[in-house]
This record gives C-alpha cells, sequence and structure tokens, in this order.
C-alpha cells in the first residue's frame, strides 16, 4: 500500500481534531455517553481525507488510546476502548471509511448532491455508529436493548442530524478546492512506500 506524504500530515492533524472535538464533551446525567463533537471530527475525516486516510486518521486514534495514551476525554488504555462508550469508538475508523467511499461517488453540487451526502453522512458517521455503540452499551450495564436505545440513541438523533449538515457546509466547498485524490499521490510526487 502507497501512502502519501501530505496525506499522512492530513491524516494527523484530522486525528488531532478528532482529540481535540472529545474536550468538547457535556455529560447527560441519565446516560454515561455524554455529547461531544467527536462524531462530527469522523464524519469530515472521511468527507475530507476519503477512505483510506479517513480511516487512517480515526483508527489512529483509536490504537493510541488502547496502548494508553489520554486521547479521549484526556483519558486512555483499553479500560476506554472495552468501557461503556467503547462500542461507538470501535466503529469510527469503519464509518470514515465507508463515508470516504461513498462520498466520491456523490458529486457535491446542487441540492441533489447536499441531500445525498447528508445521507451518507447520516446513515455511516451517525446510525452505523450506533449499530455497535447501542448494543455494547446494553452489554456493559446489564440493561436491556430498549433501556440502552434511551440511554444511548434517542438523546443524540437531533445533534447527529445537525452535525450531519455541519459536515455537508463544511465537506462541499472544502472537496472542490482540495479534492481527496490530491491525498494519494496521483496529483503529488511524494509519495512514502508502507508495507501492507
Amino acid at each position: 500500500m502507497k501512502l502519501s506524504l501530505r496525506g499522512i500530515v492530513f491524516s494527523a492533524l484530522m486525528a488531532a481534531i478528532l482529540v481535540l472535538f472529545g474536550y468538547i464533551s457535556i455529560p447527560i446525567g441519565f446516560s454515561p455517553v455524554p455529547i461531544t463533537l467527536q462524531t462530527l471530527a469522523v464524519m469530515l475525516a472521511g468527507g475530507l481525507l476519503g477512505p483510506r486516510y479517513g480511516f487512517l486518521s480515526i483508527a489512529l486514534v483509536v490504537v493510541l488510546t488502547a496502548i494508553g495514551f489520554p486521547l479521549l476525554h484526556g483519558t486512555g488504555g483499553m479500560a476506554v476502548i472495552l468501557g461503556p462508550t467503547g462500542g461507538y469508538v470501535w466503529m469510527w475508523p469503519f464509518s470514515a471509511m465507508l463515508i470516504g467511499l461513498f462520498l466520491t461517488r456523490i458529486k457535491l453540487n446542487g441540492f441533489v448532491g447536499y441531500f445525498l451526502a447528508f445521507i451518507v453522512l447520516e446513515l455511516f458517521g451517525a446510525l452505523l455508529i450506533y449499530a455497535s455503540g447501542v448494543p455494547w452499551l446494553a452489554y456493559q450495564y446489564k440493561m436491556s436493548f430498549t433501556e440502552a436505545m434511551i440511554q444511548g440513541f434517542y438523546p443524540y438523533i437531533i445533534g447527529d442530524l445537525i452535525k450531519a449538515l455541519f459536515a455537508v457546509i463544511i465537506i462541499a466547498p472544502v472537496r472542490t478546492v482540495f479534492p481527496p485524490q490530491r491525498l494519494t499521490g496521483q496529483m503529488n510526487s511524494s509519495v512514502v512506500k508502507v508495507d501492507a
């Protein structure tokens, strides 16, 4: 697999944005899942960096957190990755990758393009994350799936819709100037070979 130097640098920057967005956290009294901007960072990673570098940027944070770096809300270690919100965190890199894959197939101009991008961001940047996060939350707290939905899904729906809307507004104009293909080395000769 080839990784461009530019792609690696932008992946590191997006990883830093994910860490920074984790510090913007609003706890909800009845739920262990706080409101954060982290899913917005995941959406932006996939939308701006494409599937490969979107995945790389978010996976970097997850792996470094797992080995002990305090990157998620100032904490780290396997206790965070396997904790109540771990199910959400595991899915982040795959979410960014799928967003990148699908958005590269959408022309982000006009209402239809924006609407399709919004659907992709909501499906893979929010709902897919809940698909692993909610069952894991139920398992960790030994609660029913219905209770897990009440604590780990319903309170966040409106916020996720707003994040997806903001992500489209940011991604569409940036991609017209700086498409993800520029990160692959196709438009840049500085390519670093990495063993897959």
